[in-house]
């Protein structure tokens, strides 16, 4: 008889073991069985990931759960699946491109640079997976999904015609949240803020009618004084009464620009006037909308400056950029002082660099059922855990704003949308967009959207459609999701405004048309 090791060594231990299980279809969910369900689908990693402690401490409550449930003597399924990842694959295939062989996907086009995505994929996508098999999970992987499946992918593109045809999905120029550094749109649960220690510049603005006398305005950001289009005042600050309707000098790309009255402007900010920047600040574009002033954008899309009439400054980054339009003012004489100012800044949660606020032309949606969303929490149909949650929920969901879904990235969802070539009349009216699940008759006569749609757009779905029809009629809704608090806006709100939305044959509100039951949140106290 061989003698028993002293040490225990899961290497030889744990692969037989979880092999011996699957051989005997352990995991595996019968959609048949007449045992009561309990079913929770696993939220979805992405391709190009590897196992992080969050992702073990998620994974092993699912676990438990699951396990718990068998020896119930319930039905379980656990359904494992992929997230496709836009931003996060498509930039880490482009540094690898950069890196290895000095090319971007502009460079290879957009079939060879997808070709590309799907050798990486087929390489690196599903690691994590195996890191899962390898921790013993007790998934159901013959009912393993991606959101780039051909299934998913027409369900997705079914949901967007659906609310475009509802009128709540369209196409419109707005101020939106822009990523210089994977140049693309995002959503506001896709911008982080910091805290950061920067410089507040008092700049001199001169009086048009008296050149003795000048405005200081207080700014962060100088490099944009070539955007300027106004500058601003409270209607009740008695410190400019005098000078509303007159018009000052732009110190930089030297121009006359009116003096204004809004309410929006704050007197205790500063010197209590603000620059009018409508094309790079979301508060200066609405002051700008109110006042019909013009839009002038001197930052390219990589976050460069762009204003030939100061040669100073075009072409350099926005922060080489910043830098240079303060010295460039104290030799001018313009430039009263600074001082050290710590503020908020946006970031991106995708590439973690500042954002932009730019104006730019992008398919938005109106949420749908939001007053349900909020409904189903507030009577315990759907529960959260723990229960300080709910408070952070609502608040998202009263305040809930248009969310910008179109990215400008190559891989993912596609946009089910086409644009004729050559614009024709009809009606009096100019019709230039097709949308469809399917190109249009004449579809040599239009392009396709180049941009595909936010990651986040198809994961929405993910409780429904990752099930077969038989398979939804026994396990959903779900019982029990198991996510992190960082994702409740990005994943959690919307799978619940998903459900009640598109889950057929059901009245708004019934707990059928729910995605889930209970809402564990780790990591949370």
């Amino acid at each position: 008889m061989a003698e028993l090791s002293k040490t225990y060594d899961p290497k030889t231990v744990e692969p037989k073991w979880y092999q011996r299980w699957l051989d005997a279809n352990a995991f595996r969910a019968d959609a048949k069985s007449p045992k009561p369900a309990f079913s929770i689908v696993i939220p979805p990693p992405n391709i190009t990931g590897v196992l992080t402690l969050g992702h073990v401490l998620n994974n092993t409550i699912q676990d438990i759960l699951a396990r718990r449930a068998r020896m119930q003597g319930r039905e379980v399924l656990w359904l494992p699946g992929m997230d496709h990842a836009g931003i996060g694959t498509q930039t880490a295939v482009e540094k690898w491109l950069r890196k290895n062989e000095g090319v971007t996907r502009h460079d290879l086009g957009r079939e060879e640079f997808l070709r590309r995505i799907l050798e990486w994929q087929d390489k690196h996508g599903g690691i994590i997976i195996q890191q899962l098999k390898r921790l013993g999970c007790s998934c159901d992987w013959s009912r393993q999904r991606y959101t780039l499946d051909a299934d998913y992918v027409r369900a997705v593109e079914k949901v967007f015609v659906d609310l475009y045809q509802k009128g709540l999905i369209y196409r419109g120029r707005r101020m939106i949240n822009w990523d210089p550094a994977a140049q693309t749109a995002l959503s506001d649960e896709e911008v982080i803020s910091k805290p950061q220690k920067g410089s507040l510049y008092f700049v001199r603005y001169e009086v048009v009618d008296e050149p003795s006398r000048f405005l200081e305005v207080a700014t962060t950001r100088p490099e944009t004084i070539m955007a300027d289009t106004a500058v601003a005042v409270h209607p009740n600050d008695k410190r400019y009464t005098d000078l509303v309707g007159k018009q000052i000098w732009r110190p930089l790309a030297r121009e006359k620009l009116p003096i204004i009255a809004d309410e929006a402007i704050d007197p205790e900010f500063g010197t209590g006037v603000l620059k009018v920047t409508p094309a790079h600040d979301k508060v200066d574009f609405e002051v700008g909308q109110r006042h019909k002033l013009p839009i002038v954008d001197v930052l390219t899309e990589s976050g460069r400056i762009n204003c030939p009439a100061v040669p100073e400054l075009h072409g350099l980054d926005r922060f080489a950029a910043r830098k240079r339009a303060a010295e460039i003012l104290q030799e001018r004489g313009l430039l009263a002082k600074t001082e050290p100012y710590e503020n908020n800044v946006g970031f991106s949660d995708r590439s973690e660099v500042p954002i932009e606020p730019r104006i730019s032309e992008q398919w938005f949606l109106r949420y749908p059922k939001a007053k349900e969303a909020l409904d189903v929490v507030r009577e315990n149909l759907i529960r959260f855990y723990p229960v300080h949650w709910e408070k952070v929920y609502a608040q998202w969901l009263e305040n809930i704003q248009d969310w910008c879904i179109s990215r400008q990235v190559w891989w993912g969802h596609r946009i089910p949308a086409w644009y004729r070539k050559q614009r024709s009349e009809v009606g009096g009216q100019r019709s230039e967009i097709y949308v469809g699940m399917d190109p249009p008759p004449d579809s040599e006569n239009w392009v396709q959207d180049e941009d595909t749609l936010d990651t986040w757009f198809s994961s929405w779905l993910w409780a429904y459609e990752t099930m077969d029809a038989e398979t939804r009629g026994k396990f959903y809704p779900t019982s029990v999701l198991v996510t992190g608090p960082d994702i409740i806006f990005f994943w959690v709100a919307r799978m619940i405004i998903a459900g009640l939305e598109f889950k057929p044959g059901k009245s708004a509100g019934d707990q059928d048309n729910i995605p889930f039951h209970d809402v564990f949140f780790t990591g949370a106290r």
